[in-house]
């Protein structure tokens, strides 16, 4: 009996996941859940690589590198699985998945019918997505298809990117070095799950008006920014809990990374819910500093 059918029929609820690490529970999962097993991948059509939704999204990185298509390098070291990829839109350091998903193959589980679903049809926006949505649990993804490029153009205007790569003495970067480069600033500032159980970054960075913008940077001249388009900046949300004296801080056995405002981390034994309390501490403190609600990027169940 095939996946989507023993949905349909057992009755049961479901929950279908990636890798995890964007997940936090916060009571015992009563129901089944779900993870993609399929594997492989290959190139086809000069610059398409379509991967199986059970692969790590950072071997296919590794692996589009390798092979001499470019495009993803800035996505280094995410965790998770290439389906959850289709799912979150995962995004780092100025490049979000969208930029590069040309379709999504899924189950539709309430017929066991194989679609192909377009990125346009997947609504794609940041960290976000129809399968976070009205799709939620209505698909299971089999196969992505990433559309790269066989021409090398670094992306090297966010965060501290150029900053390393003239620290490292590196003018102009190969596709390689840049993917060593975001590794290496990755693990500077991240901790390792497998030592402090984190989620990564918790929150998304929010997204406001060019005027709420205008009036906070009176106020604070040196916040970062990024523009989105005309009417909207990008700010990061790091900078804001960092602002609001979070880092390095705790609430019991749950706290804020003393190296990077933007993860919550479990300093041993905290439940989900102490988790949750801590997020909800940050948050509204953010809202009454700045006027601004941060929401948490990772999956609560």
């Amino acid at each position: 009996m095939d996946v989507a059918a023993i949905l349909r029929q057992s009755g049961m609820p479901y929950i279908i996941i990636g890798g995890g690490s964007n997940l936090l529970l916060t009571c015992d999962y009563k129901g089944i859940v779900v993870r993609s097993g399929i594997k492989g991948y290959h190139f086809e059509d000069g610059n398409r690589m379509v991967c199986g939704s059970g692969e790590s999204f950072d071997d296919m990185v590794a692996a589009s590198i390798e092979a001499g298509y470019y495009g993803m390098e800035n996505l280094s070291l995410i965790p998770g699985d290439v389906g959850a990829s289709a799912v979150q839109n995962i995004g780092a350091y100025g490049v979000e998945a969208k930029d590069f998903i040309l379709c999504v193959w899924a189950v539709e589980i309430a017929t066991g019918k194989l679609c192909m679903l377009s990125a346009d049809e997947c609504e794609y926006g940041y960290r976000q997505s129809r399968f976070k949505n009205d799709w939620k649990n209505k698909y299971l993804i089999t196969r992505v298809s990433y559309g790269l490029s066989q021409t090398f153009v670094p992306r090297l205007d966010y965060g501290n990117i150029r900053t390393e790569l003239e620290r490292k003495g590196i003018a102009a970067p190969t596709a390689q070095q840049l993917r060593e480069t975001i590794i290496d600033i990755r693990n500077a500032k991240l901790p390792d799950p497998k030592v402090t159980g984190n989620a990564g970054s918790f929150f998304m960075n929010p997204i406001v008006t060019r005027r709420k913008y205008e009036d906070l940077a009176q106020q604070y001249p040196d916040m970062p920014h990024y523009k989105v388009d005309d009417g909207h900046e990008k700010i990061p949300a790091g900078w804001m809990i960092d602002q609001c004296g979070w880092k390095g801080r705790s609430l019991g056995r749950a706290g804020v990374h003393d190296r990077q405002a933007l993860v919550l981390v479990n300093l041993g034994g905290a439940t989900g819910s102490e988790i949750v309390t801590l997020y909800k501490a940050i948050q509204q403190d953010v809202r009454q500093r700045f006027g601004i609600d941060i929401y948490p990027e990772v999956n609560i169940v």
